[in-house]
């Protein structure tokens, strides 16, 4: 029967892959491993009610997106990219290790709301990074699109780093050998994409 569920895994990963409706491939994936695990629609129907009634205090994050949109409607991003484009000072490399830092102390104090794609991510990281990216030179599309991935990466391996060691309720193991035990990954990392090559990266990506 376990094995039997991992369907609904190929199920998610195809709809994904075909860049169907993520909203709909999910619901689909989760009614295909209900079904593989024997449960009916009707219990299906109740499990996912259950789930939502005591994860009812994660949709207070769906109060932040008006918040965004309504400072973009008032020239946030503008703002950001005109500020941050008029500075000399500031780097590519800078932007994103200054953010890396603020969103892995604040996921290792349990802080992990501060920070996020949709509410931190899109409206200030992007504009900052973007902005220094073309200060000097100019940057295809493409190479834009892969800025933005490259911001997101940048929250998400925060988050995951900063989780690890988690100080505010206490981790399981001891958070000193864990973040050791990072070490060598993120050596592998330094080598791959060395900060101050950041900038020169995007620069070369551009047409």
């Amino acid at each position: 029967m376990e094995i039997n569920v991992l369907w609904a895994v190929a199920v998610l990963l195809i709809g994904l892959m075909l860049r169907l409706n993520a909203m709909v491939v999910t619901l689909i994936a989760a009614l295909s491993a209900a079904s593989f695990s024997g449960l009916s629609f009707g219990d299906t129907l109740s499990l996912i009610g259950q789930e939502a009634r005591d994860k009812r205090f994660l949709l207070m994050l769906l109060l932040v997106l008006p918040l965004v949109s309504a400072l973009e409607q008032s020239g946030l991003r503008q703002y950001l990219q005109q500020r941050f484009a008029a500075s000399q000072r500031a780097s590519l490399s800078a932007v994103l290790s200054i953010y890396f830092l603020v969103r892995q102390t604040a996921a290792a104090l349990g802080l992990t709301s501060i920070g996020g794609h949709a509410h931190s991510v899109r409206p200030l990281l992007v504009p900052m990074a973007e902005a220094v990216a073309q200060r000097d030179h100019p940057v295809s599309e493409s190479a834009l699109m892969r800025l933005r991935a490259f911001c997101a990466g940048t929250d998400n391996v925060a988050l995951f780093f900063g989780e690890d060691i988690f100080l505010a309720f206490g981790a399981l193991a001891d958070p000193l050998r864990i973040a050791l035990k990072r070490v060598p990954f993120g050596v592998a990392l330094g080598k791959i994409f060395p900060g101050q090559h950041v900038g020169q990266l995007l620069v070369g990506l551009a047409d």
